[in-house]
């Protein structure tokens, strides 16, 4: 960028534990006496290690503290989880859980290698034509006669002969199961490109702070956490915290934490689903072209293509990629949950307004041709100015207590998009009168049974980043929970939080894709 006062600047300075650090906190797990007493004589494998962020509000930036290791012993079937502390290796502690967690990249390689062993399997995945890929579920869940369930990884396969068709690897006994029940049926449909067979790892810088200046004026500062570190039980696609506009804090933290789809009849007759709690914290790739910052944060030259830009799953970058488009810095990054393909993105403008957006695709699958619902749903953490002293009031036109237009929130409250009044919300500070309004974007949709609510206004808990529910097919858990969260509490002059779903029915007039998201204006800024 040159230094014109109407060009847009952009800093960044990588923030976090380096990853040396974390190569060597892996080393100390498994060198700890305890996490090798559970594992000892064990065939096992790191699924993920995560770094837990303090659940206490800070003035300035804080790195995390803690880590949460995920390790699935396969010899005795069971999940072992590890919990201590970066700097002081010796005070683990060491759990374990029947619970099932997701695959990695790593897991499903492994799962790969041993279908190709399978003497008709191997033969059909060696074949001309003949392609492998992650599917929905990615876990299969049949019981042992005991009520066990083994870890069973799902394979996807496609030919154009043959069409699609899923596997089970049970890891446990490293067997294919030719048959399973409860995934997509067998099918010659092909909906969205072909999935992309190589792509860059995804491992580097987890965070930085990014600071953005035009003509000499420091207009944005915030820390940037790409998806692979975003917080909640299933990440949250890229997260910013922090975020200041000229000097005075707007979020404490923005993420989509809450992500799940949802078929309609056709779909489910055909096995599909009929729900599923997907993951935010898987990338993939997509193309960026620049120069990185540092590993996993690109600056981009010219605009990033994800695949609803360049409608294909090939790419050269994993991460998240920014760049100026006229009067916007954006960040964007894209997504993996077996065949799903999701954009997570942020644009931050000159005059200070906020544009999340998500956006929706696919790869070649057997599902996605059936109409599906899907639902994202934002969670904006407003500090405007500080903290505290935050107001939340809603506007309808026409007024729901004449005259005025604007009313306050004074308890907590979900509520409904109402464009017949164009509904929107505010959020301001008490003492400087500054704030800023949450609008609902055109194209955002409409609740429903499954896709409960639109917004919810609730006083701020550190614990209550998401509602706690990982992956699942049973729509009575998948369904976001945020309901528990309204226990009547006092909001008025508070911290506040307000979550914000965005609504969007999939289906062959929607087949490329489609994007949602609100816009957050600043008010006497």
């Amino acid at each position: 960028m040159n230094n014109d006062e109407h060009e847009l600047t952009i800093e960044a300075i990588p923030t976090g534990p380096d990853p040396a650090l974390l190569q060597s906190v892996q080393c100390a797990i498994f060198e700890h006496p305890t996490v090798q007493e559970f594992l000892a004589d064990t065939r096992h494998r790191l699924l993920s290690l995560q770094l837990v962020d303090p659940e206490q509000k800070s003035a300035v930036p804080r790195s995390p503290g803690r880590y949460r290791a995920t390790i699935y012993d396969y010899t005795n079937n069971r999940t072992v989880i590890v919990e201590g502390c970066l700097d002081e290796r010796d005070l683990a502690v060491v759990s374990e859980s029947s619970f099932q967690p997701l695959p990695s990249d790593e897991e499903f390689d492994a799962a790969l290698n041993i279908a190709l062993d399978d003497p008709l399997i191997g033969h059909e995945l060696r074949r001309e034509g003949m392609t492998a890929y992650r599917p929905m579920p990615p876990l299969i869940e049949q019981e042992l006669p005991d009520g066990r369930i083994e870890r069973t990884l799902a394979i996807g396969l496609f030919s154009n002969e043959g069409g699609h068709r899923i596997i089970g690897v049970n890891m446990v006994r490293n067997e294919v199961l030719h048959e399973v029940g409860d995934v997509a049926h067998p099918t010659g449909n092909i909906c969205g490109p072909p999935a992309s067979a190589t792509c860059p790892a995804s491992s580097g810088t987890d965070r930085l702070d990014l600071k953005v200046t035009q003509g000499g004026t420091t207009l944005w500062t915030v820390t940037v956490v790409r998806p692979s570190a975003s917080s909640g039980t299933n990440g949250s696609g890229i997260e910013l915290r922090h975020v200041y506009y000229r000097g005075k804090q707007v979020l404490y933290r923005a993420h989509v934490p809450i992500l799940n789809v949802l078929y309609e009849q056709a779909g489910a007759s055909a096995g599909c689903g009929p729900t599923y709690r997907d993951w935010q914290n898987s990338e993939t790739c997509f193309q960026a072209v620049g120069t990185d910052f540092a590993p996993g944060f690109r600056l981009c030259t010219s605009p990033a293509q994800t695949i609803l830009d360049s409608g294909s799953d090939a790419g050269n970058f994993r991460g998240v990629a920014i760049y100026v488009q006229g009067q916007e810095v954006v960040l964007v990054s894209e997504l993996q949950a077996g065949w799903y393909r999701y954009i997570s993105e942020w644009r931050l403008l000159t005059n200070g307004t906020i544009r999340p957006r998500f956006g929706f695709a696919a790869v070649n699958n057997p599902c996605t041709c059936n109409a599906h619902h899907h639902h994202a749903y934002w969670r904006f953490d407003f500090d405007i100015r500080t903290a505290g002293n935050n107001l939340v009031e809603e506007f309808n036109d026409p007024p729901l207590f004449p005259p005025n237009n604007w009313h306050r929130k004074r308890y907590e409250i979900r509520r409904l998009r109402d464009p017949s009044r164009k509904r929107k919300w505010r959020v301001t500070n008490t003492t400087t009168g500054e704030g800023y309004e949450l609008i609902p974007g055109a194209n955002d949709g409409n609740s429903d049974s499954y896709g409960v609510g639109d917004a919810w206004i609730l006083r701020y808990h550190g614990n209550e980043l998401d509602d706690g529910q990982g992956f699942s097919t049973d729509p009575s858990k998948s369904m976001a929970h945020l309901d528990k969260f309204l226990t009547g509490e006092y909001i008025e002059n508070q911290d506040v939080v307000i979550w914000y779903a965005g609504h969007f029915l999939h289906d062959a007039a929607h087949a490329g894709g489609h994007i949602v998201g609100p816009e957050l204006r600043p008010v006497n800024w």
